[in-house]
């Protein structure tokens, strides 16, 4: 099964010396909205086009595609 992580969202935010409060009110986003980032979470398409534009990076930047193994 497929799921999306946004590690590397957090890698770009050490990387460009942001905290969290900080982006959250650059990008305008919830505490939720920023939790579910935290937790791998669906957000809207709308809210990942917002942080590449306060970023100035290209989705791929902020999210990866990972395989997660079957458990049996």
């Amino acid at each position: 099964m497929r799921t999306f992580s946004y590690k590397p969202l957090w890698k770009l935010l050490i990387d460009k010396d942001l905290n969290n409060d900080t982006f959250m009110k650059r990008v305008n986003i919830s505490k939720s909205t920023f939790y579910k980032l935290k937790q791998n979470k669906n957000i809207t398409t709308d809210i990942l086009l917002r942080i590449c534009n306060v970023l100035d990076c290209d989705i791929t930047d902020i999210i990866e595609c990972k395989i997660e193994k079957d458990e049996d």
